[in-house]
């Protein structure tokens, strides 16, 4: 069985599962898939909001594919969550990719 067979196998059973769906947005990105990676990141947010990681990988997505306002938002987003959940660690990440935004 493949990664995305694996992963959507497990959603099925979970659909909140963080780490399952932030791994088959990762695995969609892997293969170019911009579109479903995003929208499997936009789920993750729905099910699992404070789950840092892919509010900044959906916000990495979005820059490179030029849509910087809605990159804002999902850095704006993603800083609410760590600051909630204290990761200093990715309230700098998260920071610094605001700030070089055009």
């Amino acid at each position: 069985m493949d990664k995305i067979a694996a992963l959507s196998e497990i959603l099925t059973m979970d659909p909140a599962n963080a780490f399952a769906r932030y791994g088959l947005a990762m695995e969609y990105l892997g293969q170019g898939d911009t579109d479903k990676a995003l929208a499997e990141f936009q789920t993750l947010r729905e099910h699992q909001p404070d789950y840092v990681p892919g509010h900044q990988m959906a916000a990495q997505t979005l820059i490179k594919l030029g849509r910087y306002s809605e990159a804002r938002e999902r850095l704006e987003t993603g800083l609410a969550a760590a600051e909630k959940t204290g990761n200093g660690h990715a309230i700098s990440e998260l920071s610094g990719l605001l700030s070089d935004l055009p």
